[in-house]
């Protein structure tokens, strides 16, 4: 009879090491987030984990006591000396290692499958572990919610697309990497350089070769300036051009509405909810001392968080900003 109470407080030393590693390994930011996912067992397990001090206090309360019960109930059997080293590595191997190692394995469902027991734990010892957890929700405070940082979330990312078993491809991995760190950037970053723009003078005639300047430059918006390049006062839209009188003047067809004037230093995210917002395609982009330097895009934007040049069939030049690098290293090496 002894053995068997030996027998059956080791398998509760076992299940209380198991379900104490285990349950409270688990986040529970990450259960209410499988919750939303759909996740039965997450569901399950969440009803009691959100208790953290409360399952915490009576898993280990359950735990100590047991194996004292062990200790006591060994040395009914042999002498006090022999029945602590029986005990103890009894303890260690069947109580400690084997069921957290294997219950590290599948936590969520071994969890779920034992939650029903874990309820009845926390009904018995109620009376110390409530107590008790009430004492650490007061003196610790609230349980900190997992929160990952933007380069552990790109870690994260590059470690399931390298997995076999992960459903994230090459092309989720370079958009999700991209768009987390996009808003990190400024215009600088990413603008068209001033070196390669082609702009208007208000008052330039749109005669035939200023509109065969327009067509061999591709480009479907165009700064406009007056008496200075610096000073962009509006955009000409390619698309106006079709029906444009002969040898009209850009002043009768340039939008002066249409103007989002930046900083350089403006970050990518607020920059992109402005041209979104204000319904604008693109940024003329100023320096400190107010001096033009280039111009950004809403497809510049896309382009950095896709990690891809987007390219139609208008395009005379694939990258502006390589385009712009080659003709000052031109310049350079005169």
């Amino acid at each position: 009879m002894i053995y068997l109470i030996i027998v059956l407080l080791l398998l509760l030393s076992a299940l209380f090491a198991a379900l104490t590693n285990g349950l409270l390994g688990l986040s529970a930011t990450e259960l209410e987030r499988k919750i939303k996912l759909g996740d039965r067992d997450a569901r399950k397990v969440y009803a009691v984990r959100k208790k953290g001090n409360q399952l915490l206090c009576t898993l280990v309360l359950g735990n100590v006591a047991v194996n004292s019960a062990l200790s006591i109930f060994w040395t009914t059997v042999v002498n006090s000396f022999i029945a602590g080293v029986i005990a103890t590595s009894l303890i260690v191997i069947f109580g400690e290692i084997l069921p957290i190692a294997m219950i590290t394995r599948y936590p969520l469902k071994i969890g779920a499958r034992s939650i029903w027991l874990v309820k009845v734990f926390m009904f018995i010892l109620y009376p110390v572990a409530y107590p008790l957890s009430r004492l650490l929700d007061r003196a610790l405070g609230a349980e900190v919610p997992t929160v990952w940082s933007k380069q552990e979330l790109k870690e994260i990312i590059k470690f399931h697309e390298d997995r076999p078993e992960s459903s994230v491809d090459a092309n989720e991995e370079r958009i999700i990497l991209g768009a987390l760190s996009y808003s990190d950037k400024i215009a600088a970053d990413i603008m068209t350089p001033r070196s390669i723009l082609f702009s208007l003078e208000v008052n330039a005639i749109l005669d035939d070769k200023t509109l065969s300047e327009v067509k061999a430059n591709g480009f479907t918006r165009i700064p406009v300036y007056r008496d200075k390049s610096d000073n962009i006062i509006g955009l000409l839209y390619a698309k106006d051009l079709i029906a444009v009188e002969p040898d009209s003047s850009v002043s009768d067809v340039y939008r002066h509405d249409k103007v989002l004037i930046i900083p350089e230093t403006k970050k990518l995210g607020p920059l992109m909810n402005e041209l979104i917002q204000g319904r604008n395609h693109l940024a003329v982009v100023y320096d400190e001392y107010g001096m033009l330097v280039g111009i950004v895009t809403l497809e510049d934007i896309v382009e950095e968080i896709m990690k891809v040049e987007i390219v139609d069939e208008a395009d005379n030049i694939v990258d502006l900003r390589l385009e712009a690098s080659k003709r000052a290293q031109k310049y350079l090496h005169k």
